[in-house]
């Protein structure tokens, strides 16, 4: 297909290569798996939903041109050298397992590029505004730690690694890791910055916290790891269609003078109050950025 503008934005554009670009590894995997009467549909979606995406990087790219912010590219060099060593993998194996996932060095580059201007300027223009008091990190934790639960009521939190390929060896990793980390929270270390750090599940976004659970809505290996625990106490591994998981149980039938203290999670709540006003903040910003901006799509 040839090249064409598929967006102007002020005085710059976005081209169906640019796209095409930026989204390869999504649009591949919906061919891949969608069903093939709605991948017609989806593609349509998701095309429109990256288009916007683009559209937000390029104003956020001619905001920071406007005040002079920069990357270098020692910059982006640092960035990807820790992101390989926290993934602890050598530089070839990162990029083999980059071009696997349909992306190259040079793509790559340019979305750190982007990610650190971004922060740069959430730094300028953001940062500054987020105040997280005291008064609402109270709220938070008389209303997620410490308010009284029903009978049959099971707080619990959850650690899962997985593994890609159906090989032994991928699932002798995924077991590894998993008896590692428990390792660690038995010895004392925080179990919520161990799931952010180490969990393979969506849940480590939010510390490994499932919430909430009933007897009656637990899965068969949740009721196995958990009805034998006290509160505070952290299960065996399972291994579940999910990979090896293992949970801890905050605090069972009601009970809420074993859960946290609000000093223990403090900065926690802190924390996590601060990265959901920055979120907003910055939808914010880049709405009133939008809405100054002219922008055409023809795609």
């Amino acid at each position: 297909m040839v090249d064409r503008i598929i967006a102007i934005v002020n005085d710059d554009v976005i081209t169906f290569s640019d796209l095409n670009r930026e989204g390869a590894a999504l649009f591949r995997r919906i061919t891949q798996e969608a069903p093939p009467e709605q991948v017609e549909r989806t593609l349509l979606k998701a095309r429109e939903e990256m288009l916007s995406s683009l559209i937000d990087k390029l104003i956020v790219a001619q905001r920071a041109k406007k005040m002079g912010v920069s990357v270098t590219n020692p910059e982006v060099d640092a960035a990807i050298k820790s992101i390989i060593e926290r993934n602890k993998t050598t530089p070839e194996k990162f990029w083999k397992q980059m071009a696997l996932m349909g992306s190259n060095e040079q793509d790559y580059r340019e979305i750190i590029r982007g990610q650190m201007l971004q922060d740069k300027l959430i730094d300028y223009e953001i940062r500054s505004r987020v105040v997280v008091n005291e008064e609402r990190i109270r709220e938070y934790y008389e209303k997620n730690y410490a308010q009284k639960m029903k009978d049959d009521a099971y707080h619990v939190l959850q650690m899962g690694f997985g593994w890609k390929e159906n090989t032994q060896a991928a699932k002798d990793d995924a077991r590894r890791r998993a008896e590692e980390a428990r390792q660690q929270a038995l010895a004392g270390q925080d179990f919520r910055t161990l799931a952010r750090q180490s969990s393979d599940l969506p849940s480590a976004k939010d510390g490994g916290d499932l919430g909430v659970f009933k007897k009656s809505e637990m899965a068969a290996y949740m009721k196995a790891s958990i009805l034998s625990l006290q509160p505070g106490q952290i299960s065996t591994i399972q291994e579940t269609p999910a990979g090896y998981q293992f949970f801890k149980l905050l605090s069972d039938k009601g009970d809420v003078s074993l859960q946290a203290s609000y000093e223990s999670v403090k900065e926690q709540i802190k924390q996590r109050l601060y990265e959901e006003t920055m979120n907003s903040q910055f939808q914010k910003w880049v709405k009133e950025l939008r809405d100054q901006a002219y922008i055409k799509k023809i795609l």
